[in-house]
């Protein structure tokens, strides 16, 4: 019983990181909209949520990573 409390337990914590990472998304957007400090395209857009929820709900700090390069053109 105390493994599936504890399960439980666990899931509802990923639960609450979740939604907090997906709100600060939502925010970073909205405020990047309205500051007209940056446009982005649906796809920088998205690729921005990406690495924001891969990041936000983690474990473990994330490790920089330098792009020496790039997919747009």
């Amino acid at each position: 019983m105390l493994r599936r409390q504890q399960a439980e337990a666990n899931l509802a914590a990923r639960k609450t990181m979740v939604l907090g990472a997906v709100g600060l998304v939502q925010m970073a957007l909205a405020q990047l909209a309205d500051s007209d400090l940056v446009e982005l395209d649906p796809e920088r857009k998205a690729a921005m949520v990406s690495n924001l929820m891969v990041v936000l709900p983690g474990d473990h700090a994330p490790t920089p990573v330098l792009n020496t390069g790039t997919i747009y053109t």
